[in-house]
């Protein structure tokens, strides 16, 4: 007999295991940066980080559950798009930022612990290569990692942030926080959302929400409603769970904010605050969980992308994919965490408005689906508005495009407009190719 609903027992589990898969090095570095950026804006600033690194991506797990995988959304737009962009966010999520981040974090957590006089350049490069070698290993058997990582260091980890996080909490500094830097001055919210494309996890749920979603199935509950019942639950206790975590972060960012104003990223602000308020034992706990957790993160992402290009191009085997994406990544990490970092930017901001209307369509697919014009207008406009922008502002900064006229451009949201102004078109453009069948 069907079941509709699941256990408590099962639905923490679930949910658990929705935010294990989320939780990397992205989302540990962040939060502590905007908080240190943003200041006396934290507040408002946190606000616009969680709706896009918790809204967004529970929403995307959502949107999967109902209507399929991230090719079957995509292919609604066009089988080549498809193709490109499903391909596009394996790459984001794999060798081109997420696998080299995770290396540069945990170098960046283990730099103060280097002996002295050993240059900065060449103790990352012996790290990389030895962090990579080791995941590339692990990647060709990762059932016998996965289980003690699991039990271990996710827990650890969580205790560690706990430790550190209420540290900052009950002793904030004496200072105060400084005021707010950069964009954060002039719209904290807006910037702060745009910060949270970084964590990635937008693009991360359109390939998790299947596997959730399979595997709430497997223990039973196989209806619509109860499938997005239950996927909503998971949503919900992993995003609480990371709000919480992700507030605590920023707190300890916004409590060096005037204390150590020189301080560039999330690892760098981490380890500081590790240092100040544990010495130099808190500082080498703190450092190997974020090793091991990185570890774990990078040994799934190789193995993730490996088996999906691996089966989009089967001559090329498994092991040569994770091999290559090793390699990649590694030479990609040697440019260091804030190169990484900067380098994201104008490739998410290019990506995620993208992805952002394929959820939202996702989610209305029934009614999408009557009118398949939308599809391609409403995300053809919205790509092209934010991969040109995103284009400039990596190599032509500063020159003037006409999407600059659009309302919302200056606050990055520039793809607004023409996704609605897409919404008018494919309804008028179905409308004609209804009146062509009758006639």
């Amino acid at each position: 007999m069907e079941k509709q609903a699941l256990s408590p027992r099962q639905s923490v589990l679930v949910g658990v295991t929705l935010f294990s898969m989320f939780f990397g090095a992205g989302n540990l570095i962040l939060p502590p940066l905007v908080g240190f950026q943003a200041g006396s804006e934290g507040v408002p600033a946190m606000v616009g980080f969680l709706l896009a690194g918790i809204g967004l991506p529970v929403l995307g797990i959502i949107a999967v559950a109902l209507a399929g995988t991230i090719r079957d959304l995509a292919s609604r737009v066009h089988p080549v798009f498809a193709s490109v962009f499903v391909a596009a966010v394996y790459l984001a999520i794999g060798p081109c930022l997420a696998i080299p981040r995770t290396s540069s974090t945990s170098f960046e957590m283990l730099q103060p612990l280097l002996p002295v006089g050993v240059p900065l350049e060449a103790g990352r490069l012996a790290f990389s290569i030895a962090f990579f070698v080791a995941a590339y290993l692990l990647a060709m058997h990762p059932g016998r990692l996965t289980h003690l990582l699991g039990r271990v260091t996710g827990p650890a980890l969580i205790a560690l942030i706990i430790a550190v996080t209420g540290a900052a909490l009950l002793s904030p500094a004496p200072e105060g926080v400084a005021a707010a830097q950069g964009a954060y001055a002039q719209g904290a919210g807006m910037q702060g959302f745009l910060v949270g494309y970084q964590t990635m996890d937008l693009l991360a749920s359109l390939t998790f929400g299947i596997v959730i979603a399979t595997n709430i199935r497997e223990l039973g509950v196989t209806s619509d409603a109860g499938l997005t019942r239950e996927v909503s639950r998971a949503g919900l206790f992993a995003g609480i769970l990371m709000a919480l975590i992700y507030c605590g972060l920023a707190a300890v960012g916004a409590n060096l904010s005037v204390a150590q104003p020189e301080l560039t990223n999330g690892a760098a602000i981490l380890s500081a605050s590790a240092s100040l308020h544990f010495g130099t034992v808190g500082l080498v706990l703190v450092a190997a969980i974020f090793l091991l957790a990185c570890l774990n993160v990078c040994i799934g992402l190789i193995s993730c992308c490996g088996t999906y290009f691996a089966g989009v191009f089967p001559r090329v085997p498994y092991k040569m994919w994770a091999l290559g994406f090793a390699v990649f990544s590694c030479v990609v990490s040697n440019f260091g965490l804030d190169a990484i970092l900067a380098f994201s930017v104008p490739l998410l901001n290019s990506m995620y408005p993208i992805a952002i209307v394929l959820v939202l369509m996702g989610l209305l697919h029934t009614a999408c689906d009557r009118l398949p014009q939308l599809w391609p207008w409403v995300v053809g406009l919205t790509a092209l508005v934010s991969v040109a922008t995103s284009v400039r502002d990596a190599f032509f900064t500063g020159a003037w495009l006409p999407f600059d006229a659009i309302p919302l451009a200056s606050l990055g949201m520039g793809w607004v407009l023409p996704a609605l102004l897409g919404v008018v078109l494919g309804v008028i453009h179905a409308r004609i190719e209804a009146a062509r069948e009758k006639a």
